[in-house]
């Protein structure tokens, strides 16, 4: 049975955004309009070539050229973070998409620096190759994630993986420089931010001392307020199949949705709205995964299996909804 998020969710977020009534008929439910990029999995010759060692720009500047990409074009390891150490096409989870075959599977183990264990939480991304949308054209994504029972998932208190958007948008800085005799001057300029909104899952295990519930359980966290700081969303108490989404409204507000299961979404399955950073973003570039571990050399994260990701695009969505 498919369940939905009704208003009290917004009401429980720790940082919420009160939804007014032109807040509302702003919102694109995420799946509106015109597909420009998906990957089924249903390729059953589907492999990805990792060319390692990976990379970690992150963590010591090497980006280690070649990145690893798939077969099929559609995936590229992050020069920033590299990629999961394991991605391959599985046979759909019970419980899948009518019809499908094949979803990707995401894990990793060495989250950080190649072959120099960080003995802290890391991240590996894995980028899905799409086409610049300006968000003029209201960008939005969904993806389904397969969420295992609760035994399979990395036993500590952290986020363990991430579903988020590339976005980039001007911001104004102040750069400072050192010219003739060592005279010190500033300037002024304005630059493309990048920045990357969406969603993380917290996993809280049974025995951690902050859980009172005596059951492990999950979180989702909204990524992220004007402040940069996290929103707070629904815990998870149910496994299996969950349906993420975001769209992005000409304004550069962002709006999350998520439900059990995997219908299409709908407006019952709006969690919150933020404005990320303050950054008035102009571009959405495509979206990423983000795959998480303690970084110990030894301890593999929380297998993740993700199907069907799509981005569209629903130029003029916004303007219809308010002339309704």
């Amino acid at each position: 049975m498919r369940l939905s998020f009704n208003t009290l969710w917004v009401l429980l977020l720790t940082t919420p955004v009160m939804l007014t009534p032109a807040m509302a008929v702003a919102q694109v439910v995420p799946g509106t309009g015109t597909l420009v990029n998906i990957d089924d999995f249903e390729g059953e010759n589907f492999s990805y070539d990792h060319k390692w060692p990976k990379s970690s720009k992150e963590e010591d500047e090497q980006i280690r050229s070649p990145l690893g990409r798939s077969n099929n074009g559609k995936w590229m390891e992050s020069p920033k973070r590299g990629a999961p150490d394991s991605i391959k096409r599985v046979e759909t989870p019970l419980g899948g998409l009518p019809g499908s075959t094949g979803a990707l599977y995401l894990r990793s183990r060495d989250t950080g620096i190649p072959g120099r264990p960080g003995y802290k939480q890391a991240q590996d991304d894995l980028i899905l190759s799409a086409r610049p949308l300006s968000v003029s054209n209201t960008p939005n994504f969904t993806v389904h994630v397969y969420l295992p029972e609760w035994d399979q998932w990395e036993q500590r208190n952290g986020v363990s993986f991430g579903i988020r958007a590339g976005m980039s948008g001007p911001q104004t800085v102040v750069k400072e420089s050192r010219g003739l005799f060592g005279r010190r001057s500033s300037r002024t300029v304005t630059e493309q931010e990048p920045y990357y909104p969406g969603f993380f899952i917290q996993f809280i295990p049974a025995n951690d001392s902050r859980n009172t519930t005596g059951q492990p359980y999950a979180m989702i966290l909204i990524r992220a307020n004007e402040l940069g700081h996290e929103i707070t969303g629904p815990v998870i108490r149910q496994t299996g199949w969950w349906t993420f989404g975001m769209s992005v409204t000409p304004d550069a507000k962002c709006h999350y949705y998520a439900s059990p299961g995997v219908d299409p979404l709908t407006a019952d399955d709006y969690i919150t709205t933020s404005y990320p950073y303050r950054i008035p973003g102009t571009v959405f570039n495509t979206v990423f995964f983000n795959v998480c571990s303690a970084d110990d050399g030894k301890t593999w994260s929380t297998p993740w299996i993700i199907d069907d990701p799509k981005v569209f695009y629903a130029r003029g969505a916004v303007r219809q909804a308010r002339n309704n």
